[in-house]
């Protein structure tokens, strides 16, 4: 008799754990679109921790300048709490930034930890490029590892060079700038550029200087953060009002171990 009340009840047991089932799938769909929305909330800079999304939180800030900012009161900008900049040397395989060696030695002398950077580009071979960079950026004890700033202008604003092409010219600029040098160069990117041309881990060996403004690149294992294009330091008295605001990835003691050869 017992034995027939058991098997009597097997429909209602199996409708019970299809009903249990269906709602633990349920559970867990939600729960998986909730941590998609947090993921999503993340990457577009919400829900962030103080150490993401408050530049102030790293220890160590920095500038990047140009000619643009005309010239540099280097000792200023220190004062201010400057402790590295990146300074524009060169473009292509032709063109150097006229404040280049001013704006060097300058922040040599203010005690401004310097690093050189190259813009990068899709219209001449990676070896001439380093070539330009070379004859124009010394051999500097303690300076920070070049620069390789990959964006876009011009005509590849609408239509960017293709992957192949663009790592084709960059391979041997890398290659060039590591052997002289003696250290990887840091590579610049955009989300953009990062996309297309640094993602896949080719590149994950290379210092990572990423660009991007009031949103912290948490996807990224980034090393510097440029978090603002429209800062604003006493110092500098260039038609170019703004400055750029970046931060280091670490520790004041892990910044002065950084790039050295």
């Amino acid at each position: 008799k017992n034995i027939r009340k058991v098997h009597g009840d097997y429909p209602m047991l199996r409708k019970l754990c299809s009903l249990v089932l269906r709602r633990f799938l349920l559970e867990m769909l939600l729960c998986a679109l909730g941590v998609g929305a947090v993921a999503m909330l993340r990457w577009q800079g919400h829900l962030l921790r103080a150490d993401e999304s408050n530049p102030e939180e790293w220890d160590v800030f920095g500038v990047d300048v140009s000619t643009y900012q005309g010239k540099v009161d280097w000792t200023a900008l220190s004062n201010q709490g400057v402790s590295f900049a990146f300074i524009k040397a060169t473009e292509g395989s032709s063109l150097q930034d006229v404040r280049f060696a001013e704006n060097w030695e300058g922040a040599l002398a203010a005690g401004v930890r310097p690093g050189a950077y190259h813009f990068f580009s899709y219209d001449s071979p990676g070896e001439q490029q380093a070539e330009n960079f070379i004859r124009t950026v010394p051999v500097t004890e303690g300076a920070l590892p070049p620069v390789v700033d990959i964006e876009f202008y011009g005509q590849y604003l609408e239509e960017p060079a293709d992957r192949e092409t663009a790592r084709a010219i960059l391979d041997p600029l890398l290659a060039a700038l590591e052997e002289l040098y003696g250290v990887k160069p840091i590579l610049y990117a955009t989300y953009r550029s990062y996309q297309l041309y640094l993602s896949g881990g080719k590149y994950d060996d290379y210092p990572l200087w990423m660009s991007s403004p009031g949103i912290s690149p948490l996807l990224w294992d980034w090393d510097f953060w440029q978090y603002s294009h429209s800062g604003h330091l006493d110092g500098y008295d260039g038609h170019q009002q703004w400055i750029d605001f970046n931060v280091f990835r670490g520790s004041r003691s892990d910044f002065e171990a950084f790039g050295l050869r």
